[in-house]
């Protein structure tokens, strides 16, 4: 195999900075050399990299993605191609997409679905996680399947959006028992999705439909509500992993924090747009101008009692 050492940057790893040398061969980091020892030790490589003046930082993975999503009519604007090209040029070299499964569809069917979507497409290296929008006994059989079959080892469900992708706690808990047997981890979408369509319903009854309704329909309390309630499903399961995804609000990551001090095997992330946009900001906004930050969960308000962002950034 090819090798490639990259010599004179500063290696930014876990543990700091390194002024460290970095072998390569074919896609295995070999060594990290002390700077300058390359040539006593008589390391040779067909191709040398001067990183004199540069960060060299391990190739990101980012494990949420959703290229070619179809979702509330439209599509995400990324496809397999240019989403991982944009991937690879800001340092991402793999990705973990969702294949998605819907009420009425079939699970091993939706996964090849999202296979051909990808295949010669891809820039980068690419896996996948499995949603499951409809829990029966055939979707709870055919998680066991992936794992065993299809190297699938996470299935993301969720508490929202009720007729398309909501599950109950009947169904939540018997897909965590299935993966509590077979050894995946369960993602969660944690909202309240039942108390979220009565508060849409009545703001849109009011005539409050700009894009700042978007958050108040969906307040913070009820992603905090969820996440506690997915957290005590998982224990309830036997502790199984579970992993709650883009958490905007500090009710949810009190909740989560209070379960990893408890020992349960329990994760969460976040997104940037929780990070630093605000309701009033960019939400507030006239028209699709506001429209264009719409997201669930919602960007949150700056002047909530709670400092979303604040906590956010500490947990993380």
């Amino acid at each position: 195999m090819a090798r490639t050492l990259i010599k004179n940057g500063t290696v930014v790893s876990p543990t700091g900075r390194h002024e460290v040398d970095v072998l390569i061969e074919g896609e295995t980091i070999l060594a990290l050399l002390e700077r300058g020892k390359s040539d006593s030790l008589n390391i040779t490589a067909d191709n040398v990299i001067d990183a004199t003046g540069k960060f060299v930082v391990p190739g990101g993975i980012d494990v949420h993605t959703h290229m070619e999503l179809p979702f509330g009519g439209t599509n995400a604007s990324d496809t397999f191609e240019t989403g991982t090209t944009a991937a690879a040029w800001g340092g991402v070299t793999t990705i973990v997409d969702f294949a998605v499964q819907r009420y009425g569809e079939n699970v091993q069917e939706s996964l090849a679905t999202w296979h051909k979507k990808a295949a010669g497409n891809c820039s980068i290296d690419y896996a996948f996680h499995q949603i499951i929008g409809g829990i029966d006994e055939q979707a709870l059989a055919d998680m066991d399947y992936l794992v065993k079959n299809e190297g699938i080892t996470s299935f993301k469900l969720f508490m929202a959006y009720p007729g398309v992708f909501y599950s109950d706690d009947g169904q939540i808990l018997r897909a965590m028992q299935q993966a509590s047997n077979n050894g995946s981890t369960i993602m969660m979408h944690a909202e309240n999705g039942i108390a979220i369509d009565v508060l849409v319903q009545q703001h849109i009854a009011r005539g409050e439909t700009d894009p700042k309704y978007h958050s108040y329909s969906r307040p913070s309390l009820l992603e905090g509500e969820a996440t506690n309630r997915a957290i005590v499903l998982s224990k309830v399961a036997g502790n199984v992993p579970l992993y709650i995804v883009h958490m905007s609000a500090s009710e949810a990551l009190n909740a989560l924090s209070e379960a990893r001090h408890e020992g349960l095997n329990v994760f969460g992330e976040t997104c940037p747009q929780y990070l630093y946009m605000t309701l009033e900001d960019h939400l507030a906004r006239p028209g699709f101008e506001g429209a264009k930050f719409v997201c669930s969960p919602p960007i949150r308000s700056k002047h909530d009692k709670h400092d979303h962002h604040g906590d956010l950034w500490k947990g993380l």
